[in-house]
């Protein structure tokens, strides 16, 4: 558990930590208590207890809906007012290149008028990446518990962005092979490649009306004047993701199409291999069977030159054959 004591005037921040949670609660409980109009506080929790986040809970004036979704997590992205505190649910997201996988987590964000609670879940944590952000820019401090939720949000829509590039350069790197002029089925690739941008599009594409509507919730008008216009700038770059995942989920519909395409010309082409070997073995097959039959009166039979003869004629028509189907690119 941490704890970050923020005064919006100066820019000053405390840092309060413990690794026991008993101790760290009741620190946390009594820094919370001592606050003044000047200050907020940013508590930041990861994979907490019921009771751990309970005590807080009761501190903070938290909805118990809101705290049973926070310590379950599971949560589509959502956001909800419980009198004077915004909670919002949403995913945060990163890239395994070694495995071409999406990874997700979750994080929960408790925005009261004097502290900010934020409960994480997964590997990726984007709030110490949002604390080095503030703590760059304390000109921001002075919206308060509204510059924490837009420094999360931040974060984690600017590693939204960062994953779609990467996933963008997977698919270019699927699509060359596809294209190649190797005959690999690359469908299995595609089809987890596809899985992955939608695990991808499930979590941004249910936050894109969840970050628009900070502006039009209640208080919409007096954040339009204060910090209103680093909402949108978030808002702006959320839209450009959700379009751009939802490009490459289209893409990877025409790729796939690409590649049954391309297994069925290569089905195709052994068919037409098999059926014009079919036809060059069908001449001697036939003229062998004719000259098999072992009738009596039959031309040639006792002619000293017959079988040269006939093999010089499966010869010369399995060779026209062949001419011909390779002229026509069947061979």
């Amino acid at each position: 558990m941490e704890c970050v004591i923020y005064d919006k005037g100066s820019g000053r921040s405390e840092l309060v930590e413990c690794e026991l949670p008993d101790e760290a609660c009741r620190l946390v409980l009594k820094h919370l208590r001592g606050l003044n109009d000047d200050e907020f506080a940013w508590v930041r929790l990861v994979d907490p207890s019921e009771d751990e986040l309970v005590q807080l809970a009761e501190e903070l004036g938290l909805h118990p809906l809101a705290v049973e979704d926070a310590v379950h997590a599971r949560q589509r992205p959502k956001r909800e007012w419980f009198g004077d505190v915004l909670v919002i649910a949403l995913k945060t997201l990163w890239y395994v290149e070694d495995e071409t996988a999406v990874e997700t987590g979750e994080m929960m964000v408790f925005a009261g008028p004097r502290c900010v609670l934020t409960v994480r879940h997964g590997a990726v944590d984007p709030c110490a990446e949002a604390a080095r952000r503030l703590a760059s820019d304390p000109d921001m401090l002075r919206h308060g518990p509204w510059a924490v939720l837009h420094a999360v949000l931040d974060v984690v829509v600017d590693a939204y962005s960062d994953a779609a590039g990467k996933v963008r350069a997977a698919l270019n790197r699927l699509e060359d092979q596809v294209f190649s002029t190797s005959r690999v089925d690359h469908t299995a690739s595609i089809y987890s490649l596809k899985r992955e941008v939608r695990e991808f599009r499930d979590a941004v594409q249910p936050l894109v009306p969840v970050v628009q509507a900070l502006l039009s919730g209640p208080g919409g008008e007096q954040r339009q004047t204060k910090i209103g216009p680093y909402l949108r700038d978030v808002a702006d770059h959320l839209h450009r993701t959700d379009i751009e995942v939802r490009t490459l989920d289209e893409l990877l519909n025409s790729v796939l199409d690409a590649q049954q395409a391309r297994v069925g010309t290569w089905q195709n082409d052994d068919m037409r291999r098999i059926s014009a070997w079919a036809a060059i073995f069908a001449i001697p097959t036939m003229v062998a069977g004719v000259y098999g039959m072992n009738f009596e009166h039959m031309p040639e039979l006792g002619w000293t030159y017959g079988y040269p003869l006939a093999v010089t004629l499966m010869a010369t028509a399995s060779g026209l054959l062949y001419r011909a189907f390779r002229r026509n690119g069947w061979l």
